[in-house]
C-alpha cells in the first residue's frame, strides 16, 4: 500500500483527476462488457463520446493522448478491478473522443507459445499509445465473436 500511495502523490494533481476517473470508468466498462457485449459496448461508448467537431490532433495532444493511455494501464493494473488491454483502450479511445479527437482503436493478435495472443491498443496520430508491445498485426475491422 506504502508503494501505490508514494506513487499517487508523486502524480501532478492534474493527472491523479484523470487517474481517479479512470479508476472509476473502467470497472463501468467491464461492466458493460459483461451485460452487453463488445459490439454493443463500443457503440455505445462511441455514441457517449462523440464530438461535433472532430479535429486531427496536434503533437501535443498526441503526448497528452500518450500520458492518458500510460495512466489508464496503470488504472488498469492496479486499480481494485484488474481491467483488460481491451477495456483500457475502450476508454481511452471514448475519452480522447469526448475531447474532440479522432483516435482509432485496435484489436490485433500474434502467434504466441503454439497458440494466438490477442491485443488492443489505441492510436493517434499514426503512433500507437503507451505501447510497448508492437508486434501485433492489427484488423482492419474485429472479427466476428461467435455467441
Amino acid at each position: 500500500m506504502g508503494g501505490r500511495l508514494h506513487g499517487w502523490r508523486a502524480l501532478p494533481p492534474s493527472e491523479r483527476a484523470v487517474l481517479l476517473r479512470l479508476l472509476l470508468g473502467l470497472p463501468l466498462v467491464s461492466i458493460s462488457l459483461r451485460l452487453l457485449d463488445y459490439k454493443r459496448t463500443r457503440s455505445l461508448m462511441e455514441w457517449m463520446s462523440r464530438h461535433p467537431q472532430p479535429r486531427v490532433a496536434s503533437i501535443a495532444e498526441v503526448r497528452d493522448a500518450d500520458r492518458l493511455a500510460q495512466l489508464a494501464a496503470m488504472a488498469g493494473n492496479r486499480g481494485v478491478v484488474k481491467a483488460t488491454c481491451l477495456r483500457q483502450a475502450l476508454l481511452v479511445h471514448a475519452t480522447l473522443r469526448r475531447r474532440g479527437l479522432q483516435p482509432e482503436l485496435k484489436l490485433g493478435v500474434r502467434r504466441e507459445d503454439g497458440g494466438i495472443a490477442a491485443h488492443a491498443w489505441v492510436e493517434l496520430g499514426g503512433q500507437r499509445l503507451a505501447q510497448t508491445q508492437v508486434d501485433f498485426a492489427a484488423f482492419d475491422e474485429p472479427p466476428a465473436v461467435a455467441p
